[in-house]
């Protein structure tokens, strides 16, 4: 009997702790591979108001699996094959996402990681255990800028439309507004995404802990959404009225800031309280657990070679990537570009040394630049391309950082975007359109991204285009390409002359670009 205990101890780990110890170093090693990621997400934690919230989501996440450590105390653990596929998806997720420079969907890739090592070191009945807990990691991800726009769009609808409704006249040219009191504008911190993003993080883990049925939860978590982007557009709209009525000596300065935290606050404790009425936490869900065979599950006996074959494959599959991408930048070898020159060999539009418009475009990073302006006889167009090569976070190309307005100060406003297409001969362009407004001038804004054999004006094929080139060797060449026009009434007064413009120079161009490219690895 003693032979055989032995016998049976050498080839099986007794006990839970054993399993989940190893689980959290498995986690722990693959977070270490992946260290740069990790610490972009702390970085924006650290730097970001918006994001602070990120520091409290795993301890949040650990608690919630406390709560159910009871259910998992009557859960077999095994290893389970199935999610490997699903990280090995992840990992080429995340590949394709750095080689493309989207750092959120890099981070969201690796933290998706952690619970499909769990499920692949523990097995699914202990994932499905805790798989709210898990998935509740997401939040530490920082991510919301991408709602910013759309926030905007909302709040200045819900000013004006409630301005309107009060019976005061409003002037709007995109998120700019006038009312006879006085200028206002939605920017970005007016867009109410942080409390967006702290509502639903609130809500969700407030949903999981006094809710039990999956309804209540999803039904409390959909209000955490949509009462906060209502709440902000109330919000704007009382800073408005509030200034209007105190003749602009009341909440037009970082006091409208506090008043929104203040209603935003009213507002949640409102939410909170009025779901507290269906609350069900004081159930006990470890009563709707069958004890019936929890004996038999007690101290349940995982295999050593079948845990330890799981943590080589876990880790061989996480790394993989990494290390690929690390040999990828040691293959490429970019060469410094030339100067990029363009002008229309036939002669028809002429370079003009004249300064106009007084725009200039902004780009992070020291990209290559070329910026002419062009005229045939009455027609004036300005062209702008901006060429990046070895992108890095900090400069490339398609970026939020890259905006064609700065701020207030530069005189400029965008009132008005959106995308269009033109019809080129046999083939289509599309390109992304936008209305910029100063004092005394007015644009007409047509750009699009050239990479390399592709164009589009989608930031997010974009991305897709830069990945699969930068993965196939190509390298990571890419270039926006802006025209502009004024104009003084209407906007296709000028989209005649930048088509006839585009329809003249577009190979032009694409060929200068391309002979750049050829210096890639020259």
């Amino acid at each position: 009997m003693q032979l055989r205990n032995a016998a049976l101890s050498s080839n099986t780990i007794n006990g839970r702790r054993e399993a989940v110890l190893i689980t959290l170093l498995v986690i722990a090693l693959v977070l270490g591979i992946y260290h740069e990621t990790i610490e972009s997400i702390v970085a924006i934690w650290n730097r970001s108001e918006t994001y602070a919230h990120g520091f409290l989501i795993a301890p949040f996440s650990i608690y919630m699996i406390w709560k159910r450590r009871a259910v998992l105390a009557t859960v077999k653990y095994h290893p389970d094959y199935m999610p490997l596929l699903v990280l090995a998806g992840l990992g080429i997720g995340w590949l394709l996402a750095s080689a493309a420079g989207v750092m959120v969907a890099e981070q969201y890739a690796l933290v998706a990681m952690i619970p499909m090592i769990v499920w692949a070191m523990l097995g699914f009945h202990a994932f499905n255990t805790i798989i709210f807990p898990l998935a509740y990691l997401l939040f530490a991800v920082p991510f919301g800028e991408v709602f910013i726009p759309p926030l905007i769009d909302f709040t200045a609808d819900f000013t004006v439309s409630a301005l309107q409704a009060t019976g005061i006249p409003v002037y709007r040219e995109g998120s700019f507004f006038s009312i006879p009191s006085g200028n206002w504008s939605v920017v970005e911190a007016c867009s109410g995404v942080r409390y967006l993003i702290a509502s639903v993080t609130l809500g969700t883990l407030y949903a999981y802990l006094t809710y039990h049925s999956l309804s209540r939860r999803l039904i409390f978590i959909a209000f955490s959404i949509v009462v906060p982007i209502i709440a902000n557009g109330l919000r704007a709209y009382l800073i408005v009225m509030t200034g209007h009525l105190s003749d602009m000596r009341l909440a037009v300065g970082v006091d409208h800031l506090i008043y929104g935290w203040i209603f935003f606050g009213l507002v949640m404790l409102l939410l909170f309280w009025i779901g507290s009425l269906w609350r069900e936490d004081h159930l006990d869900e470890s009563m709707s657990v069958d004890n019936s065979s929890s004996a038999d599950l007690r101290f349940p006996s995982v295999s050593v070679k079948a845990t330890l074959g799981m943590v080589g494959l876990v880790v061989a599959i996480a790394s993989i990537w990494p290390m690929y991408m690390n040999y990828l930048n040691d293959e490429s070898n970019p060469q410094q570009m030339p100067e990029i020159n363009i002008v229309d060999p036939s002669g028809k539009w002429e370079s003009d040394s004249t300064r106009s418009p007084n725009w200039t475009p902004r780009y992070i990073g020291s990209p290559e630049q070329f910026i002419g302006h062009f005229h045939h006889e009455n027609q004036r167009v300005s062209l702008y391309v901006t060429y990046y090569r070895n992108q890095q976070q900090e400069s490339k190309l398609i970026s939020s950082s890259n905006t064609l307005v700065t701020d207030l100060s530069s005189g400029w406003r965008n009132v008005g975007e959106n995308e269009r297409k033109l019809p080129l001969g046999a083939t289509e362009l599309s390109v992304n359109q936008d209305l910029l407004h100063a004092a005394t001038s007015r644009l007409l804004v047509w750009r699009w991204y050239w990479l390399i054999d592709q164009e589009t004006a989608s930031p997010y094929l974009g991305k897709a285009i830069q990945a699969m080139n930068w993965i196939l060797g190509k390298g990571d060449d890419g270039a926006e390409i802006i025209v502009a026009a004024a104009y003084e009434h209407d906007p296709e007064e000028a989209a005649s002359v930048l088509r006839e413009f585009i329809g003249d120079m577009k190979p032009v161009i694409n060929e200068r670009l391309l002979a750049v490219h050829s210096t890639y690895r020259d």
